[in-house]
């Protein structure tokens, strides 16, 4: 990629970036289901790379 179409690119994300408006508000609903999917999503990370290692040493 040559810088020409690398400074077209940044200047296009940082184009499209300032269209999204932002969030009025962060309460504590927000943060409770921030915290859930975090957790959910790093128990399922952890279990899915103790099934691939296990399948892998042959106890599986």
């Amino acid at each position: 990629m040559a810088p020409k179409d690398q400074n077209a690119l940044t200047v296009l994300c940082v184009f499209l970036l300032l269209l999204v408006q932002t969030a009025e508000a962060f309460d504590g609903g927000d943060a409770a289901a921030l915290l859930l999917g975090a957790t959910v999503t790093l128990v399922g990370i952890c279990a899915c790379l103790g099934w691939y290692a296990r399948t892998r040493s042959g106890q599986f």
